[in-house]
């Protein structure tokens, strides 16, 4: 499922531009939804859950990009594509890394090879998530959120960005599902994400957030390997900082 959002102020272009949409969805046979918004600030309210955001750039009130802007603050790391009838806003949506920039009238192969590489992203990103259960209701946190998970008896603790979130849980099993997915459990009653860690020593690692998380003297020399393979793996040489005794 493909959830697909268009904000743009010119009704009429909305309407077109959703139409080749639908159409080019249901020639590849991916199901879809489709929502139109008419105002950055409505886009802002009701951004959770979209894959992808087709952003026209000369809206009246909030501009497409400074609504960019506000989304990449927010944490919204999904797909945005403007869409304008002028290229002169190129260079900028580099700085809000920005998936595609089409322009006015949008061309309908451009518009086609840009949804079937939204959807091949898509497709990759579909296990990126958990989903815990508690009191008889299921949510879903994506792992990229996730600074780390702590767990105290039978309860797994969600350490996230949006807040903390507890279950019935073991780690071990989350060990299991999550070590090739950048995870790594440092100690007994810890696992951490390796993308959130910003300096480590012997003794603890310090995650973006701030939070220390200790370091079991026995995982170290694995954590120190496992973390690098980690960097590597993405392509660069990484943020963290190691702290020199």
């Amino acid at each position: 499922m493909l959830a697909v959002a268009i904000c743009d102020d010119a009704i009429l272009d909305c309407c077109s531009l959703e139409r080749e949409i639908k159409d080019i969805l249901e020639d590849m046979g991916v199901p879809y939804t489709i929502k139109q918004f008419h105002q950055g600030e409505d886009l802002l309210k009701a951004v959770e859950g979209f894959d992808i955001i087709f952003l026209d750039i000369m809206m009246r009130g909030l501009d497409g990009m400074r609504t960019a802007r506000l989304l990449r603050k927010s944490s919204f790391d999904r797909m945005i594509v403007f869409v304008s009838s002028s290229r002169k806003f190129v260079m900028e949506a580099f700085e809000v890394e920005a998936f595609h920039y089409l322009t006015k009238p949008v061309d309908r192969l451009k518009l086609e090879n840009t949804l079937k590489r939204a959807c091949s992203k898509s497709e990759r990103s579909l296990e990126e998530f958990i989903i815990i259960s508690k009191d008889r209701q299921n949510k879903k946190i994506w792992l990229k959120d996730i600074f780390y998970f702590e767990v105290r008896g039978r309860i797994v603790y969600v350490h996230s960005r949006n807040g903390i979130f507890d279950y019935y849980g073991q780690i071990g099993e989350l060990e299991r599902n999550l070590s090739s997915r950048g995870f790594f459990r440092c100690h007994k009653s810890f696992l951490i994400n390796l993308s959130c860690v910003d300096t480590y020593d012997h003794e603890a690692v310090t995650l973006d957030n701030g939070e220390k998380i200790v370091i079991a003297k026995r995982r170290y020399e694995a954590f120190g390997s496992k973390f690098l393979d980690h960097v590597k793996e993405n392509g660069g040489h990484g943020k963290c900082r190691q702290r020199l005794q």
